[in-house]
């Protein structure tokens, strides 16, 4: 008899988690070896299960599911992931299959394709649904933002005025403008409010529960 498939499931919403844990508890060939609520104890738990694949949300307290799986891969370069989340910004999609993530699949999946790509990851394949992979690809043609420029809009985000974001930022009124002049150009709209409404759509920023912003 072949080993079953050892499962990590990381989701910090609980009801989601221990359904995904009851379904997966039923199907044949897989077993769940332990699950966690934050990234801090995805990682206490990774260490103690040793997983074959882990089903990771990308929004995660603690630590981001991104996060994790950057400090995982980087002990354990083969170690496998598949991001399970409601997000799909292009920016959400490009930092998790960067930092290793071998499919990338939308909480609205069905049963069969969840179960269909873990047997896909776990024999050494990568799964993008081609929703995800046209994400992606836009996002790669994309025009990258200098670190500066996101920090502007992460101000933005926050409802500050120039003045303000030259405060916080110990930067000039004038190159404030400038900044926010080039970044409006990258993401193709014109004005602030349709930046920081882009920039949430598409993951460049994240509006944390805590009120934090992170990227």
């Amino acid at each position: 008899m072949a080993q079953p498939i050892r499962i990590l499931v990381v989701e910090d919403h609980h009801v989601v988690r221990q359904g995904l844990v009851a379904l997966l508890s039923v199907v044949d060939g897989v077993e769940v070896v332990g699950e966690a609520a934050d990234g801090e104890a995805a990682l206490a738990a990774y260490a103690s299960a040793h997983p074959d694949i882990t089903l990771i949300d990308l929004r995660l307290p603690r630590r981001s599911g991104v996060e994790v799986i950057q400090t995982v891969r980087a002990r354990l370069p083969h170690a496998r992931f598949i991001v399970l989340t409601t997000f799909d910004g292009d920016e959400d999609i490009y930092r998790a299959l960067q930092a290793g993530a071998r499919a990338y699949l939308l909480k609205g999946m069905t049963v069969d394709v969840l179960v269909s790509t873990i047997r896909q990851v776990h024999a050494g394949k990568s799964c993008i649904p081609p929703v995800i992979a046209q994400k992606l690809a836009e996002r790669m043609s994309a025009e990258e933002l200098t670190h500066r420029e996101q920090d502007v809009l992460e101000q933005i985000v926050r409802g500050r005025s120039n003045k303000e974001i030259g405060v916080e930022l110990e930067i000039t009124e004038a190159t404030v403008k400038t900044h926010i002049n080039s970044l409006l150009g990258k993401l193709g709209v014109s004005d602030r409010t349709q930046a920081a409404t882009l920039a949430i759509q598409r993951g460049l920023v994240q509006l944390e529960s805590s009120g934090d912003i992170r990227r």
